[in-house]
């Protein structure tokens, strides 16, 4: 089992990865980041709220499908959401951003995947 740290760190490896962060979307708060180009406090806030929205809409729309991963496309980036499935990693999401010239986006999803996988929270 990863730490938070560890899996944090991992996750800068992934092929274009210039920050990443794991992010409590019940409160906003930011429980661990690294990397930079963007203010990460700012961005979890944000980002908080997007996954709220899609849950909101989902559950207006009589969904009962949970959500894997959203992806946000930028014209230099891409800013990958994945909500942890596991049971300790509930209420939890990694928050990658890649630069969308150097990332592939399908590897690094999958990547982010096994890091979740393996994260001990």
């Amino acid at each position: 089992m990863a730490t938070v740290d560890s899996t944090l760190t991992a996750a800068m490896t992934i092929e274009g990865a210039t920050a990443v962060a794991l992010v409590d979307f019940d409160s906003g708060m930011l429980l661990g980041s690294a990397g930079g180009g963007i203010d990460l406090d700012l961005a979890a806030a944000g980002n908080t709220d997007v996954v709220r929205a899609k849950f909101r809409t989902l559950a207006s729309l009589g969904l009962s499908d949970g959500i894997e991963d959203i992806l946000i496309t930028l014209t230099s980036q891409l800013h990958l959401i994945r909500l942890l499935q596991s049971d300790h990693g509930q209420g939890l999401f990694l928050y990658l951003v890649l630069d969308r010239s150097r990332a592939n986006l399908a590897m690094a999803r999958r990547q982010l995947l096994n890091l979740e996988r393996d994260l001990a929270i």
